[in-house]
């Protein structure tokens, strides 16, 4: 493994919770979700640093149909660096894959589970969709394949990315639709047994989060479209159109790991 040099980091930018709809059409509050994810793509164009990739980490479109896939396809057209793809619980795995052809780690059937290198640093993207739930799991092949993956390379540094996060975080209208009880042990089993997992990275909660899993830290990241309102505790899910959108940068020198959140 060839480490990464401090003059050469690795930078991976991530957007999480796009919910692109159909063109004129709104979500709650009259917000405009397309209007939130072309304010993050002029920005990340702008950036002094060319990050070396962009990761959509799940909720990509709002009703899963060809035409929201469509729309967002073209949007990432102005994205001048390679573009990975993650479902959340708002996907739809047909439409995506029949939009996103091209896109072949996506796979033909099945979940869309894979991995990418980039100097010496291990991107794991996992699938955590259950189609028709807002909650998430991790089957048993993702598994067993996360497990062989991790295993075969013990000394490679590795991020992985899923669109629920594996942790409780007091956010009770979200915490009650997260990753299932048991598929949060296997992932726990498996990074005792791992310790080359540096962080998770998710969505889901439109919020920027920070947390620990089995002393692997968690960001969660936050939404190009909207926030959620903060509640700790009981209450709905609630838009908080007052608050901006926003992405994750992470900064990894062959050593450290920084995540920059941006509010645009």
């Amino acid at each position: 493994m060839i480490p990464v040099s401090a003059d050469q980091p690795v930078v991976i930018a991530q957007f999480s919770d796009l919910h692109v709809t159909a063109p004129g059409v709104r979500i709650s509050h009259g917000i405009d979700t397309a209007a939130g994810l072309s304010r993050c793509i002029e920005h990340l164009g702008a950036l002094d640093r060319v990050p070396d990739l962009l990761v959509l980490s799940g909720d990509l479109v709002d009703e899963g149909t060809v035409v929201e896939y469509q729309r967002l396809r073209d949007m990432l057209g102005r994205v001048h660096i390679p573009v990975f793809l993650m479902p959340g619980n708002h996907d739809r795995r047909t439409p995506m894959r029949t939009v996103f052809a091209d896109h072949d780690y996506l796979h033909a059937a099945d979940r869309m589970f894979y991995h990418r290198d980039v100097r010496g640093l291990r991107l794991v993207m996992l699938d955590s969709l259950i189609e028709g739930r807002e909650s998430g799991d991790l089957d048993e092949a993702q598994l067993v394949w996360l497990d062989r993956l991790l295993q075969a390379e013990p000394a490679q540094p590795v991020l992985v990315l899923l669109h629920h996060p594996p942790v409780v975080t007091g956010f009770s209208r979200m915490d009650r639709i997260s990753l299932a009880a048991d598929s949060v042990a296997s992932l726990c089993e498996l990074f005792s047994v791992h310790p080359q997992v540096r962080a998770i990275f998710c969505g889901h909660l439109h919020r920027n989060v920070r947390a620990v899993c089995r002393g692997v830290p968690v960001s969660v990241c936050p939404s190009t479209a909207f926030q959620a309102r903060l509640r700790l505790g009981r209450g709905r899910f609630e838009a908080a159109p007052d608050e901006p959108p926003g992405y994750q940068l992470h900064y990894w020198d062959g050593r450290n790991l920084v995540t920059h959140t941006v509010t645009v």
